[in-house]
């Protein structure tokens, strides 16, 4: 990762991402533990994209799932006692959903940050039908 990569990932990190964390906790009902791989997300030649491309891919479908699922006291509460924590991270295996997994409590989203950027709504609906699946 080079200087603009670091840039731009860490610019985010600081102004948009708050912005994020307070969405997807609104929508979950309480303060979701999220664990991100920042210099994973961060992919070679696609800096100046990153404001555009991170919440396209990773933080609209979470918070528009989570909302969708905590739309009410049974939701959230199925969520508070059912998700323990959120990790993010590009690993450069995964393009789609088949990334996006859950697990002894934990919500893995595990996706290329700049490949089917526009795919928010599959995303979205796969969270969660995923999490109501297990909930």
């Amino acid at each position: 990762m080079g200087l603009a990569e670091r840039r731009s990932a860490e610019r985010f990190k600081n102004e948009d991402y708050p912005g994020w964390k307070a969405r997807i906790d609104e929508a979950a009902g309480f303060d979701v533990p999220i664990e991100i791989a920042w210099d994973e997300l961060a992919v070679p030649d696609y800096a100046d994209r990153y404001a555009e491309y991170f919440p396209q891919v990773y933080f609209q479908p979470l918070a528009d799932a989570l909302g969708t699922i905590g739309a009410d006291d049974m939701g959230k509460d199925a969520l508070r006692e059912g998700v323990s924590k959120i990790v993010i991270k590009n690993s450069d295996e995964y393009f789609s959903t088949t990334g996006i997994t859950f697990a002894d409590g934990v919500l893995t989203f595990d996706h290329k940050s700049d490949t089917n950027t526009h795919h928010v709504e599959e995303r979205t609906k796969h969270i969660q039908a995923l999490l109501e699946a297990a909930l």
